[in-house]
């Protein structure tokens, strides 16, 4: 049996109510818009321009419910950190892969501060941000880090 190609999300818009329906993650971007296939069944193309972030949840229910948009320490996860301005004056830190090849073309996809709430993932259409800055880079891959040498006053009890 294979597993369900869409996924829940909530499309949050400006001056508009949030949406709330299903997203195939391979095909959601067409070239007007995002389609979104409601609970009961009805396809749509929701226009870019209306659109502040798609949130990928694991439950519709307390989605309304204010998730944390900053780190309160620095991030652990490898990639870059990065803050999302939206039209709005709204703020959002996440996490993007250290990989360029990996960068869509109409927007971002971060993984939230909080990966463990609600929210899984977020989707920021590029029409929706006014800047994205890169805050730091968390795990490079150039710089691997050694391990403490042992001092050289410690004896060695059990060195033959």
């Amino acid at each position: 049996m294979s597993a369900s190609t869409t996924k829940k999300a909530l499309i949050r818009r400006y001056e508009r109510e949030t949406l709330a329906g299903y997203v195939n993650p391979a095909s959601f971007l067409q070239p007007d818009g995002v389609e979104l296939l409601s609970d009961q069944g009805h396809a749509s193309i929701v226009p870019y321009r209306e659109i502040k972030l798609v949130s990928f949840v694991k439950e519709f229910e307390g989605a309304a419910d204010p998730q944390r948009q900053v780190f309160l320490t620095r991030p652990k996860m490898a990639g870059l950190w990065v803050n999302l301005r939206f039209r709005d004056g709204g703020v959002l830190e996440g996490i993007i892969p250290n990989n360029l090849m990996q960068l869509e073309a109409s927007g971002f996809t971060v993984i939230p501060p909080d990966s463990f709430g609600n929210q899984q993932r977020i989707w920021a259409p590029r029409s929706s941000l006014v800047a994205v800055e890169v805050l730091g880079v968390v795990g490079s891959p150039l710089k691997k880090r050694k391990g403490k040498p042992t001092a050289r006053e410690q004896i060695g009890l059990f060195d033959e």
